[in-house]
Order: C-alpha cells, then sequence, then structure tokens
C-alpha cells in the first residue's frame, strides 16, 4: 500500500513577499522539481504545500535551511484530462463516505491529470480507488513525471 502513497511537503512561512522565491530557489539549487502546489493564507502566515521529485530531499534541504516543514501522505490519483473525470473521482469519494480534507491538480506531460488528495481514510481509499480501477501514482511513478 506504501507504493500507492506520494509524500507532500507542507512548508509553514510567513506570508510575505518574496517567500515563496527563497523557498523555490532553495530547491532549485538543490535540484529538487516541484511538480504541483498550493497555498493556503491565514492573515500573517500561509502553508505551502507542494509535490516534488525527491520529497525526502526537498524536506532536509527546507529543514536545513530553517523552515518549519513536514511531510504528509497524499494520493495521486491519474485522470483523463477531460470534462467528468473530477466528478467521476468525488463521486467514488461520495459513495464510499471518504471525506476529502484537500486537493489540487496538475496536467502531465502524458496530456493526463493528476489530482493530489488528501483524504480523512487513506487506506479505505486506496481499496475504494482500485476496486473502481482508478490509477494512483506513487513516488516511484511521479519521479518519472
Amino acid at each position: 500500500m506504501e507504493n500507492k502513497v506520494i509524500k507532500q511537503i507542507s512548508l509553514f512561512a510567513e506570508n510575505k513577499p518574496g517567500r515563496l522565491a527563497n523557498v523555490a530557489n532553495k530547491l532549485k539549487s538543490a535540484g529538487i522539481n516541484i511538480r504541483a502546489f498550493t497555498i493556503a493564507e491565514s492573515g500573517d502566515f500561509g502553508i505551502i504545500r507542494m509535490v516534488v521529485d525527491k520529497s525526502d530531499y526537498a524536506h532536509s534541504v527546507l529543514h536545513e535551511a530553517g523552515f518549519t516543514v513536514s511531510e504528509t501522505s497524499v494520493l495521486g490519483i491519474e485522470m483523463e484530462d477531460v470534462p467528468g473525470s473530477m466528478s467521476r473521482i468525488a463521486e467514488v469519494f461520495g459513495k464510499a463516505k471518504i471525506n476529502l480534507d484537500y486537493a489540487y491538480a496538475f496536467v502531465t506531460r502524458e496530456q493526463k491529470a493528476l489530482l493530489i488528495v488528501r483524504v480523512n481514510e487513506i487506506e479505505k481509499a486506496i481499496k475504494t480507488l482500485e476496486e473502481e480501477n482508478i490509477k494512483l501514482i506513487g513516488m516511484n511513478e511521479l519521479e518519472k513525471i
């Protein structure tokens, strides 16, 4: 089951100009590629959530640079990049009573959409998605995208 999980980097940072540039430059200097990210703002601070090609190394680089950083287990769900793909995933989760804590997405080079989700019951979500023949992308596959 572990090969179906993606390690997301979450970074707590001040909400001020230049902070994202600082984070991105640290990753750039380390040769780490950001695949997708989202920022949730909360007044003077924000949470930067990102999926990168080398999550353990990114965690180390950012921690050593003085950032408050953590890893979270999320799922990467491959979808066709067509209308209705998101609807199907939402219906599967709704029917199984799996709650989405948050989600964000990006389009891959192969013209597939990759939906990153944090759910309340990750093992149940994996089982449910596999039963519905919905492809999950793990860290090994993510590194190749």
